[in-house]
């Protein structure tokens, strides 16, 4: 858990710095478009004076060729000149196919009227025009280009975390595949010979009850090696009965749990069906309840009922444990993931795993409130999908 905690960190602290850095580059560029909008309003300020000093003078000897330049230079910024009444008078860098639409030019006024303070231009005593102005083309892409700079960063970080997420999970597919391959190969040859021993003894009249135990941890040892062989390849789905699966898991945790805890089983009368691999289900199925056990802390109650719904079946492992904080419902079944000092944190992911690439159904956990009840439940398929072959148990 401390594992899964410290990604967690990671995971939050480069999320708060990527947050940290797009706030720093719009606070930056929103300071730059305030600083570009008042040399803007300056330099229409100088266009206006410019264009009054032009207007208003009676000095025909006067040299205009300044005035005029200053009137000329302004190519960027969108400008009317406008009466008392609101009447255009005079427009300029504004969309050149399109200005002898009425329409257009005063919805241009009206944007421009909400954008900028007009500036007044005194002609005389009994007149007055008033310039207003939008923000130029240039002001427009430096507003819009971090919010578009951020959504192309925010886009290739996902699709970098989609990729390396996908690369990540083939490469646990293929560590699963190896792991599952390696450890099926080791058993079985220790335990081809342990067969061979058991069998050695009964022909040699050995202690009867001693060749039965070995017997069995034998055939328990065979299992083992026959549901890591099934995880390091395609499972064999059989319509099986899926009660007698489910209580064969449950009588084994029966007989080793706690004489203080207590299971029990309940599951309809009539037989249930579904297509299934039964030695990686049980396992499945021993995985919940033996983490049902440990919350337990020696004594409680454990609930394993089977139900029918709709199209699918239903399998719930309740207990009234310590139980799950709802912020790690999703959490528990990650790989690593462990509340307990020793272990891998793998039995609920294996679990996952099992239900949900192998079988076509899913598990979750359905409830949990702290001494009272914690429902974990898995839903299948009564039909396969494409998660495995599939036969007719007969």
């Amino acid at each position: 858990m401390n594992i899964y905690r410290r990604k967690q960190i990671w995971k939050i602290s480069l999320l708060l710095l990527a947050v940290a850095v797009a706030a720093g580059s719009l606070f930056y560029t929103n300071r730059l478009v305030e600083k570009l909008a008042t040399e803007e309003r300056k330099k229409i300020e100088l266009w206006a004076e410019a264009t009054r000093e032009l207007i208003t003078s009676t000095d025909q000897d006067s040299d205009f060729s300044f005035v005029l330049k200053v009137i000329q230079d302004n190519e960027t910024v969108p400008v009317i000149v406008t009466d008392e009444n609101d009447t255009i008078l005079y427009h300029r860098n504004l969309h050149e196919k399109r200005v002898d639409d009425e329409l257009y030019l005063s919805r241009q006024l009206e944007r421009m009227k909400s954008q900028n303070e007009p500036i007044e231009l005194v002609i005389s005593e009994d007149t007055r025009q008033f310039i207003y102005y939008g923000d130029s083309f240039l002001l427009i892409q430096l507003f819009y280009y971090p919010i578009l700079q951020l959504g192309i960063i925010i886009l290739f970080i996902m699709v970098a975390y989609i990729a390396f997420s996908n690369s990540r999970k083939a490469e646990q597919n293929q560590v699963w595949l190896g792991m599952s391959r390696e450890t099926a190969h080791q058993l079985g040859t220790p335990t081809s010979s342990l067969l061979a021993l058991v069998e050695l003894l009964k022909s040699q009249d050995a202690d009867p009850q001693t060749v039965v135990e070995l017997e069995k941890d034998v055939r328990r040892l065979e299992k083992i090696t026959d549901r890591f062989s099934n995880v390091g390849s395609k499972p064999f789905l059989e319509h099986t009965n899926l009660t007698e699966v489910v209580g064969q898991g449950v009588d084994y945790i029966r007989k080793r749990a706690s004489r203080e805890v207590q299971i029990e089983f309940k599951a309809p009368r009539r037989k249930v069906f579904v297509p299934l691999n039964a030695s990686l289900f049980d396992w499945v199925i021993e995985n919940l309840c033996k983490n049902a056990a440990d919350s337990l802390e020696g004594s409680g109650r454990i609930d394993v009922q089977i139900r029918e719904v709709r199209q699918e079946v239903a399998i719930d492992v309740s207990d009234n444990g310590k139980g799950i904080p709802r912020s790690l419902f999703q959490t528990i079944f990650k790989p690593g993931f462990t509340t307990k000092s020793r272990g891998w944190g793998l039995g609920l992911s294996l679990s996952k795993r099992i239900i949900e690439m192998y079988h076509g159904g899913k598990i979750f956990v359905l409830r949990s409130e702290p001494g009272v009840k914690t429902t974990i439940r898995i839903l299948l398929k009564r039909k396969a999908g494409r998660t495995g072959r599939l036969s007719i148990k007969k």
